[in-house]
């Protein structure tokens, strides 16, 4: 009895969906471009006052921007089912989530169907072990690549960086304002890293741990031993090199192989230069500008002077312009060392030639 007291109203819905199905072509024009099931969705969900009122009050707007996601990397590949697959009938089966974040995971495996390595990846990041110990504020898939408007490859690199920044404002604050931010999101220079050349996309590193710390002249090697991209802005690629020959980079190495708590590990790269808010060297606001670099060294060296830094090379090669006494005592030995060992083995054959004469 109910349910023949319900056929006329399913009949309505029905009949009303398949109007607008047959309509949708000619009011969206985009929606051409996408299979028919995304079509037939669009029938309702391209009405933008469509909404889900959860327990919580809050609203979760069910409407989609069909030219979105035609333009996105799913478009034309995905149907809605494929993410949806609780919902496949029509009318939809009752769901109900106590909030927002509630209902974006309940969908936040979704695409593990399609992109499980980058799943798998995620599980070793510090964005999973935040959720994994109930904070339900840890990053999700889709909120960083979006749900019905995912990019396609090639969009701006500066939209990674400004991604992040919907949760790690003051670092992008700092980022924005730094040698590579500037030349990013103020000169469109795509060389610059984001935030992504130096914590990954999906399994990243906790940056607070020891180990971290220890890559990070690994990291900034990336492209700061790239000659070809040095030599386009006129730096210096044996920055590395000079680093892993001085006393921090070698006591730096010999850590590797311990473990050891952060605070114990001696300087790297960002100790000096910056973190996220790395200034031009020619900057007079630069960490490592001569004025500015005793208050450097005073982070870990409290007593030292104001002729403390002196005593450092830099980045520099010892060379008869640029700290001449290291450089000679240097070549000294390059050349006495060979002379000291040539002689030892002479004298060592001789002693051999002796032994066999006198037999």
């Amino acid at each position: 009895m109910d349910a023949e007291k319900h056929r006329p109203v399913g009949w309505l819905a029905g009949a009303l969906v398949g109007a607008l199905f047959l309509l949708l072509p000619a009011i969206l024009p985009a929606a051409e471009s996408v299979s028919p099931e995304v079509q037939f969705c669009l029938s309702c969900h391209s009405n933008k006052t469509l909404e889900l009122v959860l327990k919580s009050g809050e609203k979760r707007s069910l409407y989609v921007d069909v030219d979105s996601f035609a333009r996105s990397v799913h478009g034309d590949k995905l149907r809605c089912t494929d993410c949806h697959g609780d919902i496949s009938t029509f009318p939809h089966p009752t769901r109900s989530f106590k909030n927002l974040r509630e209902f974006t995971l309940a969908y936040y495996e979704s695409c593990k169907g399609c992109h499980f390595d980058n799943y798998t990846k995620s599980l070793d990041g510090v964005h999973y072990s935040i959720l994994s110990k109930g904070d339900l504020r840890a990053p999700l898939c889709v909120d960083c690549h979006g749900a019905h408007d995912v990019a396609r490859p090639g969009v701006p690199k500066s939209r990674i960086s400004r991604t992040c920044s919907r949760c790690h404002q003051e670092v992008y604050r700092q980022y924005a304002g730094s040698v590579h931010g500037k030349v990013l999101l103020q000169d469109g220079n795509v060389d610059a890293p984001v935030c992504a050349d130096c914590h990954r996309s999906h399994d990243i590193v906790d940056p607070r741990t020891a180990s971290f710390r220890l890559r990070t002249p690994e990291l900034c090697a990336r492209c700061h031993t790239d000659e070809k991209l040095m030599k386009k802005y006129g730096l210096s690629t044996k920055v590395l090199q000079t680093y892993l020959r001085d006393f921090h980079g070698m006591t730096s190495s010999f850590h590797k192989s311990e473990q050891i708590p952060r605070s114990a590990v001696t300087a790297v790269c960002t100790d000096c230069h910056g973190v996220h808010d790395i200034l031009a060297v020619k900057d007079p606001r630069s960490a490592v500008m001569k004025v500015n670099l005793v208050k450097v060294c005073r982070k870990c060296h409290p007593n030292a002077t104001e002729n403390f830094p002196a005593a450092w090379l830099s980045h520099y090669e010892p060379s008869p312009d640029k700290a001449p006494l290291v450089y000679y005592v240097k070549l000294f030995y390059q050349i006495f060392i060979p002379f000291v060992i040539l002689g030892l083995l002479l004298q060592i054959l001789l002693h051999v030639w002796r032994v066999v004469v006198n037999r």
